[in-house]
Parts: C-alpha cells; sequence; structure tokens
C-alpha cells in the first residue's frame, strides 16, 4: 500500500523532470524568412536595404534637425524626436537580422537571441504605439484647449509622459515574454516568419497554448485595439472642433491631423490584424508585419517633414544655414 500511495508521486516527479528537460531540449530555432528562392531573397535584400538606410537617414534627419532647432521647445515636437528615436531602435531589432539571413543558405537563432529579440520588438514597438497615442492628445489639448495648452503640456509632463511611455512598454513586453519563455520547446524548431514573435513561437510549443494565447490577445491584441480607439476618438474630437475656425487655422490642423492619421493607420492596422485574432498563424503575416517593423518607418519621416511647414523651415536653417553643417565658418 505504501507502495500505491508512492507510486503517483514518483511519476509526478518524473513528469515534472521530464517537462523541465523539454524546455532546454531546444537550443536554436531556424527561421524560414519571406522566401526560399534565390531571386527572390537577392531582391528582397537590396530592397529592405535601401529601406533600412531610407530609415536611419529619415529618422536622423528629424532627430538632428528637431534637437538643433527652436522646436525641441515644443512639446509636439518634442514627442516627435522620441517617436523617430524609438522607430529608429525598434526597426534595428529585426532589420539587420533580416538582411543577414537574406544573404545566407540556413537562417538560424538562438534560444537566448530569439527571446532578446522578441522582448526588444515588443518594448520598442510598444514605446512607439504610446508615443503616438501621446502625441494624439497633445493635438487634442492644442487645438481643442488652447487657452490652458501652456499649463497642460509643460515641459515636466512631458518627461512624465515620455516615461510613462517606456514603462507600459517595458511592463508589456515584460509579460509577453515571460508567457513565452515558460513554454516548453522540445521538437520543431523551424519559425515560419522572418522574426521570432510570439504566435510562430506559440505554434512550435509542445503544450496547449490555448491560455497562453488569449492572455497574448488582451496584451497585444487589446493594447493596439485601445491605443487606436483612443487615437482615432482624439482626431475626431479634434476635426469635430476645428469645423468652425477659420479657413486658414483649419487648413493647418487638418494637415497635421492627417499625416498624424496616415502613419496610425500604416502601423496600427496590420497589428491590429496580427494580434487581436486568437492564436494563429498564417503565410501572409510575414507581409502585414513587414509594414509596421519596416515600411512604416520608413515612410513616417518622410509623411512627418513633407507636409509639415514648420518642419521645412527647421530643417533649412539647420542644414542650409548652419555653420555646422555647410562648412562655412568664421575665418
Amino acid at each position: 500500500m505504501l507502495t500505491c500511495h508512492f507510486f503517483p508521486v514518483i511519476l509526478s516527479e518524473n513528469s515534472l523532470h521530464q517537462t523541465m528537460e523539454n524546455i532546454n531540449n531546444v537550443t536554436e530555432f531556424l527561421l524560414l524568412g519571406l522566401s526560399q528562392n534565390k531571386k527572390i531573397k537577392s531582391l528582397c535584400f537590396l530592397l529592405f536595404l535601401f529601406c533600412y538606410i531610407a530609415i536611419w537617414m529619415g529618422s536622423l534627419l528629424i532627430i538632428i534637425s528637431i534637437t538643433c532647432s527652436q522646436l525641441i521647445d515644443q512639446p509636439m515636437y518634442f514627442f516627435l524626436n522620441h517617436l523617430a528615436l524609438s522607430e529608429l531602435c525598434y526597426t534595428s531589432t529585426v532589420t539587420p537580422k533580416l538582411l543577414t539571413d537574406l544573404l545566407e543558405e540556413r537562417n538560424r537563432i538562438s534560444y537566448t537571441s530569439c527571446m532578446e529579440q522578441l522582448f526588444a520588438v515588443h518594448f520598442f514597438g510598444g514605446i512607439e504605439i504610446f508615443i503616438l497615442t501621446v502625441m494624439a492628445y497633445d493635438r487634442y489639448v492644442a487645438i481643442c484647449k488652447p487657452l490652458h495648452y501652456t499649463v497642460i503640456m509643460s515641459r515636466r509632463k512631458c518627461y512624465v509622459l515620455v516615461f510613462a511611455c517606456c514603462t507600459g512598454a517595458f511592463l508589456h513586453s515584460f509579460v509577453q515574454s515571460l508567457l513565452t519563455m515558460n513554454l516548453p520547446f522540445c521538437g520543431p524548431n523551424e519559425i515560419d516568419h522572418y522574426f521570432c514573435d510570439v504566435y510562430p513561437l506559440l505554434k512550435l510549443a509542445c503544450t496547449d497554448t490555448y491560455s497562453v494565447g488569449i492572455l497574448v490577445v488582451a496584451n497585444s491584441g487589446m493594447m493596439g485595439l485601445v491605443n487606436f480607439v483612443v487615437l482615432m476618438l482624439s482626431y475626431f474630437l479634434i476635426l469635430y472642433t476645428v469645423r468652425v475656425y477659420p479657413a486658414k487655422s483649419r487648413s493647418k490642423a487638418l494637415s497635421t491631423c492627417s499625416s498624424h492619421i496616415t502613419v496610425v493607420v500604416l502601423f496600427f492596422v496590420p497589428i491590429m490584424y496580427i494580434y487581436i485574432r486568437p492564436a494563429a498563424t498564417f503565410p501572409e503575416d510575414k507581409v502585414f508585419a513587414l509594414f509596421y517593423t519596416i515600411i512604416a518607418p520608413m515612410f513616417n519621416p518622410l509623411i512627418y517633414t513633407l507636409r509639415n511647414l514648420e518642419m521645412k523651415t527647421a530643417m533649412r536653417k539647420v542644414w542650409c544655414q548652419n555653420p555646422l553643417f555647410t562648412g562655412r565658418g568664421k575665418d
């Protein structure tokens, strides 16, 4: 009888030990990437190399132009400066690895590097999501409450909001990574994607991931949806308010908001398509992921500069009139 009582306990301990072994069974993953065709991979390499160079040039152009001009004193450009920096960090967590993988036959990534990439992608992506929401709030206050704008959006408040964006993104990414790292990977190690993300990893886990998938939707999907709704509501209130403004003021407000809405749609719609649904992966997910990891960060500098008179004026002053950049110093 004593043996019978202890037998289930022994089995339970053996099962637990076996599970712990299974967790460490996979030491690396194989990224299947965008295609296995060599010609397509070569074409993609040239295309995304151009995109990555454009992202660096555009983001640095915005950061230097704002930092070296009086625009840095305005809350909207203060947040735009941080948005450009977060986008640069965000795309750099994915694109360099994608470019090197396009030149190689087999695309390997260690378990540790995969988890690090997962955390970095969601951390910098979360910062970008929250900063876009803060920028919408800034525009709402500027247009709907202009008399209280300088008090509400003080420099101290701006720093607090940026810190809150980073804290919220860290908590989001930490939870996302924790859910993934607790999964057992004991067999298949081929990720049908070009970077480590949650849903492709859930597909490889050798356990029931239904509950984890629900938590991922609650974490990533709802975060994206709630911020998107807040953004759209802010811009709806702005458009409702400016309908009675003079034509010149209305045109300026609409120009600013339209550029912001374009950025929001390019970034948020693909994110919600992937993360708002139950845990599942589809071949087209990789194409949608390109929009928020590479394409949107590439177009954002163009959208914010070409349709913004203040940015264009600041860029001319910094790059065309500043002796530091023109090389015309005092003799």
